[in-house]
């Protein structure tokens, strides 16, 4: 969301947070990349966004690309531009995002996706500040600061030849860390406040519902794998089914089918190989999640559910959800 200042507003009041927002404002200020490592829906590109309209590149462009969404074919044409005739579909020529983004900022959502080979290109770019368009031999000089995103391991990747180390040290001025919502304690409920507001509002309706004691115990005790996203998506779906004046229900997995029967047979044949040790870890989070929902976060109570004492449910509660 943009005010019209053109800065980013950010909700939040957790101590994580704001040593968040403390960096990337000290960020902003140093004129180098910086690569931003988060959980897919926790906010990178807002973050991307405010680190542009902080900076002193706040009144250039600030061009996005997400990498994923682009072929592998593709990527390069996006990045730099290419002329009319360069391959087929080429009936133009065209400026790429290193070239719109010029003196000011380009976002690369999904950085550990781009193919090593463009990587090179990308390189060059950062080193020289020049490159050529696709099917030319033509030299382009540009001025851009580069933010990197991703939730990958990036070090990983390169020690697996799928990045290049030239590449990331020369992106990794700066990386800064997404929190996950789930570190984010009483923000959860700022923000699901937030939600339901803009939705009621959306809907035309005088003011939203509140939420249940229910309600809000599912809300700190859930996960949030899915982060903000996720929590924006839940909230806004039961503001706009909840009718009354209160949300008494959060329906957390919109896929679960209600007429889905129970195959009698529990455990069907799986497609070899399987990964024996992953299955018995997503069940028992399964489990725990399931019991902490339905005992509304007493964790002795969501014990008793799963025949387990208070320690072995801790034991596993630490293996299989050490964050939350």
């Amino acid at each position: 969301m943009v005010n019209n200042s053109g800065t980013h507003d950010a909700l939040g009041e957790s101590e994580v947070f704001l040593d968040f927002q403390h960096m990337l404002r000290q960020a902003a200020g140093v004129d180098r990349p910086v690569m931003l490592i988060g959980e897919r829906g926790s906010g990178k590109e807002l973050a991307a966004s405010r680190l542009h309209y902080l900076s002193n590149r706040w009144n250039a462009p600030f061009v996005a690309l997400n990498c994923a969404a682009l072929s592998p074919g593709l990527i390069e044409s996006e990045l730099f531009g290419h002329e009319r005739g360069s391959f087929t579909g080429a009936a133009e020529q065209r400026k790429g995002r290193f070239e719109e983004a010029d003196r000011g900022t380009l976002f690369l959502d999904e950085i550990g996706l781009i193919p090593i080979e463009v990587q090179e290109k990308i390189l060059r770019a950062v080193e020289y500040g020049s490159f050529q368009r696709v099917g030319s031999s033509r030299t382009i000089e540009v001025d851009v600061r580069i933010i990197g995103a991703t939730n990958q391991n990036l070090p990983d990747l390169c020690n697996r030849g799928m990045f290049k180390r030239d590449l990331l040290d020369r992106l990794s001025f700066e990386v800064l860390f997404l929190p996950p919502l789930r570190e984010r304690g009483n923000d959860i409920l700022k923000l699901a406040d937030y939600f339901a507001v803009k939705m009621s509002r959306e809907l035309g309706r005088e003011a939203p519902p509140t939420f249940s004691e229910h309600v809000i115990r599912l809300l700190v005790t859930h996960p949030w794998p899915g982060n903000i996203r996720e929590l924006k998506n839940s909230v806004e779906r039961a503001v706009y089914r909840e009718e009354g004046s209160e949300i008494s229900d959060l329906i957390l997995d919109p896929f679960q089918n209600p007429w889905e029967t129970k195959s009698e047979n529990r455990f069907p044949r799986p497609e070899w190989p399987v990964n024996l040790k992953e299955e018995i870890q997503d069940l028992e989070e399964q489990r725990l999640l399931q019991a902490l929902e339905e005992s509304e976060g007493h964790q002795g109570n969501a014990a008793e559910l799963l025949s387990l004492s208070y320690d072995q449910f801790r034991g596993l509660y630490r293996k299989n959800l050490p964050a939350s």
